[in-house]
């Protein structure tokens, strides 16, 4: 979330480098494990076409969509590169097929987040809350490593979170999909095209001075659970 941390390119230019070189390093992990998670599950649902075109790959730049980056890059709130599945090679069938595709995305950030904040659980590495400065002033092999812990978790939360509002293009709408009855699922379907405007009419909520309300407001909770959860104390 760069923009809220702009005063410290002047304060400190060379902590900002530092700490823009271990964010991208979080949001390249978070993203290619969300989207190749994606590619496994349809693969092992029975379509092939995610690993015909190399998205069953943890090569970041098959899976990083350069708004979507940027966005969370920014704010916080972003996506990855969609990956291109067939619903009628599915197993499960096209409805209920597409929303655990859907889910492996969300579903294998809260593993990602679970597995990397386990050293912190243990007190085997110290836990630095993303954009705390003090952690990032010091450089030493362990330190930057709970550094990049940090950010993974926080990135990994966000994402998972994210992900499952069930408005298109997210995931948590092809969820909502498949879970509906099919007459509620057909209706709910229809409002995909509407999706991508609705989604940045909702973040840029968050930006408005006459509303004190945000997307943050909704997710936060969520996402401190979790960081109580894996890490055992709330992540900001």
């Amino acid at each position: 979330m760069l923009l809220f941390n702009l005063d410290l390119l002047a304060q400190n230019p060379g902590l900002f480098v530092r700490l823009v070189a271990i964010m991208s390093a979080a949001l390249v992990i978070t993203i290619t494990i969300h989207e190749a998670s994606h590619a496994l599950i349809a693969t092992w649902q029975g379509d092939r076409t995610a690993r015909m075109l190399g998205r069953l790959s943890l090569n970041p730049l098959r899976h990083l969509d350069k708004t979507g980056t940027v966005f969370l890059f920014l704010v916080g709130f972003g996506w990855g590169k969609p990956v291109p599945v067939n619903p009628s090679r599915l197993r499960s069938g096209p409805k209920v097929g597409m929303a655990v595709v859907a889910l492996a995305g969300p579903a294998s950030n809260l593993l990602t987040a679970a597995v990397v904040a386990l050293p912190v659980r243990l007190g085997i590495l110290a836990w630095h809350a993303p954009f705390s400065y003090e952690p990032l002033a010091r450089v030493d092999a362990g330190w930057i490593l709970s550094d990049l812990v940090g950010f993974v978790v926080f990135y990994s939360l966000i994402l998972a979170a994210f992900n499952l509002i069930p408005v298109a293009p997210l995931d948590g709408f092809k969820v909502a999909v498949g879970a509906l009855p099919m007459r509620q699922a057909i209706s709910f379907a229809r409002l995909e095209p509407y999706g991508p405007g609705l989604l940045m009419g909702i973040l840029m909520l968050s930006y408005l001075p006459i509303i004190n309300f945000g997307l943050w407001d909704v997710l936060g909770p969520v996402i401190q659970f979790f960081s109580g959860v894996f890490v055992g104390r709330p992540l900001l």
